[in-house]
């Protein structure tokens, strides 16, 4: 499996408005920070605002941020809203389903178990996990002049922390 390049960008935006958390972000900064185009960026942008993740404010002192508390913005809807319309194989569109096997098949059974478990998964992951105590993706992200992410030591600090998920690096490993 595979993300479209328009679902990694659009992972990597509210990611870099999750660094930047209470500031309007230019798209023109998003784009250069994530080494994408402002045309397709300008795509993404308006999924993103159409599903409710990202405000866009238009005017000289307009850009866009996030819609809601990253908390609340999992890994998992985010894909769903770029990816779901996509089927995973033919045979999950009965419309163009010409396989010939698709009477007798179990594949497509095992492959809808295994896109229900890949999702299951990252429906635990919430854009604050991505983000909370990540200095390494902060230095990358973080806009000068904007209020880090790093709170360390607060209650609001642990309250953002990841959970721990299996196979995550920990962040001595980033």
């Amino acid at each position: 499996m595979r993300l479209t390049i328009r679902t990694n960008l659009a992972m990597r935006t509210l990611m870099f408005c999750a660094v930047n958390n209470g500031r309007i972000v230019r798209k023109h900064d998003v784009a250069a920070a994530c080494n994408a185009s402002e045309n397709h960026l300008a795509q993404v942008v308006n999924t993103l605002a159409q599903e409710g993740f990202i405000e866009t404010q238009r005017g000289r002192a307009g850009g866009l941020r996030l819609a809601r508390p990253m908390a609340d913005i999992s890994v998992g809807e985010v894909l769903r809203s770029f990816e779901g319309a996509l089927p995973f194989a033919e045979c999950f569109d009965p419309e163009a389903n010409t396989c010939p096997l698709r009477d007798a098949c179990l594949l497509r059974d095992a492959l809808q178990q295994a896109v229900e478990a890949f999702y299951a998964t990252l429906d635990r992951w919430s854009l604050a996990d991505l983000v909370a105590d990540n200095a390494a993706l902060d230095r990358l992200l973080h806009l000068s002049g904007a209020r880090s992410l790093r709170i360390c030591g607060t209650a609001e600090a642990a309250s953002l922390r990841p959970p721990q998920h299996p196979g995550a690096p920990s962040m001595a490993e980033l």
